[in-house]
């Protein structure tokens, strides 16, 4: 009460103190206060309202404070309102009524937007650093497996067949999207606020860039009303955090999925598995269904944000308090899930043969085989018709396309209303050019485009991949 209570005749009540404090990011921010608040004290001593050694002695009680902090042996009041207050009085319990001073010119408003956008500064750069070793593990499990097959499917039916690494690279693709969406985010936000004071800007002449420089920011911000109540940079920051869960959890279900025995295309290893209190034969992908469970608690992060702002006038409202604590989860609950996923994708193992033989299944080849009619000249609708015709053959007779004999082929070929096929049908060399044409191999092969399955592709994207993220 002391920093703001000249106003006031009686104190806080005890109920209302407890209830306006927030202690899940709050002293978190510690670090960053202190560098901002030197920085303030530097800019005060620029601008004339200190002198140099009112200024050598506050950013010498600072640092002091901050080796504490670094060591582990600062203790903070927390009795008082927040981490910003607590600093101000163990810096005046150590240099006494010269930390008075250290206030002028700033309001807790810049000062936690300040602290805000440094704190999430180095969140950001952290949980880029665990995308990309997410990202390293998912190359190198494709490049342990570079040629082994699995089915792509559409609608969770069968659809084309693709190289496992392939469906790697998909997910190394959506964490490159959620990097650069994190660079974005990190980019608006990185304007410092001190200065803008309370709503109408400091009444002393600081050096707002200069400022701004020695915290590492890119600039300052342009408004003080807007920068006072300002708190885009969060619900960015919260829509990354949401959208990067979102990836998680899909990676999370397939490989889920994926290791019942029902699939058994991949094993995840026992330290990343659970068992049942019930059952001794369970093994469970916990931490895989956490992360679909938490991805959820992250978008309602996300949507508590915007419903909070979305009431506010310009200018400080307490109400922003209350974005701390779901902007830490977030940033937590992301942070933890990559941890935990990086290691569990580079250990699963991998059953290349379930895998193939379930590519094998569903009739995947049939869009390869409709392709290699058009390349005789039949009409795609017409080749369509015709290649659903054999697969319905086939599902009757339990063959597979490329197991068909010549005589299916060519009353299906004689059958067809396009005059071309009805050619082909007459062709004695047709049949077995399409048998070879509706393998697993040539199928993939086929798909010879950027962006394509085809072995030459993906190998090409993989050693780009491996070479962006630095791996041997």
């Amino acid at each position: 009460m002391k920093t703001w209570g000249g106003r006031f005749a009686e104190p806080p009540d005890q109920l209302a103190a407890d209830f306006g404090r927030s202690d899940d990011l709050e002293w978190e921010l510690a670090a960053d206060d202190l560098a901002s608040s030197i920085a303030h004290v530097r800019s005060l001593g620029r601008a004339g309202v200190l002198n140099a050694a009112e200024v050598d002695e506050l950013v010498a009680g600072l640092q002091g404070l901050r080796h504490e902090l670094e060591q582990g042996t600062l203790q903070l009041d927390a009795e008082l309102e927040d981490v910003h207050m607590s600093l101000e009085a163990a810096l005046a319990e150590r240099i006494g009524s010269l930390a008075g001073k250290l206030h002028t010119g700033r309001s807790r408003n810049d000062q936690v937007s300040t602290d805000l956008r440094l704190w999430l500064r180095r969140a950001i750069d952290e949980l880029d650093a665990g995308m990309l070793e997410l990202e390293r593990a998912l190359v190198g499990l494709a490049r342990r497996h570079p040629s082994a097959v699995m089915p792509g499917h559409t609608h969770l039916q069968p659809a084309q067949p693709v190289l496992f690494a392939h469906w790697a690279l998909a997910h190394v693709d959506a964490l490159e999207r959620d990097r650069g969406r994190f660079a974005d985010a990190r980019r608006r936000a990185n304007l410092s606020p001190l200065g803008s004071g309370a709503i109408a800007g400091s009444g002393f002449p600081l050096d707002r860039p200069a400022v701004a420089a020695e915290l590492g920011f890119d600039g300052v911000t342009r408004n003080s009303i807007d920068t006072s109540g300002d708190r885009d940079f969060v619900v960015e920051a919260q829509a990354c955090f949401a959208l990067a869960m979102v990836h998680l959890s899909r990676l999370a279900e397939e490989v889920a999925w994926w290791s019942s025995p029902r699939f058994g295309f991949v094993r995840p290893s026992d330290a990343f598995s659970t068992g049942s209190s019930m059952m001794p034969n369970k093994r469970n992908p916990d931490p895989l269904e956490l992360m679909r469970g938490r991805a959820a608690q992250v978008i309602g992060d996300l949507a508590a944000a915007l419903a909070l702002l979305k009431g506010l006038p310009l200018g400080y409202q307490r109400d922003l308090q209350e974005l701390k604590p779901g902007l830490a989860h977030a940033a937590r609950t992301l942070g933890s899930s990559l941890a935990v996923l990086a290691p569990l994708v580079a250990a699963l193992v991998v059953d290349e043969a379930r895998m193939r033989a379930a590519a094998e299944e569903g009739h995947t080849t049939a869009t390869a085989l409709a392709d290699a009619l058009v390349d005789e000249g039949v009409a795609f609708r017409a080749a369509h018709h015709l290649v659903g015709g054999l697969v319905r053959g086939a599902d009757a007779s339990g063959q597979r396309l490329w197991e068909l004999d010549d005589e299916t082929i060519r009353a299906a070929m004689a059958e067809s209303d396009d005059p071309l096929a009805q050619d082909l049908a007459r062709d004695p060399h047709a049949p077995a050019r399409f048998r070879a044409a509706a393998t697993i191999d040539a199928a993939i092969a086929r798909c010879d485009v950027i962006g394509g399955t085809a072995p030459s592709r993906v190998s090409a994207e993989l050693d780009a991949a491996a070479s962006r993220l630095s791996l041997g």
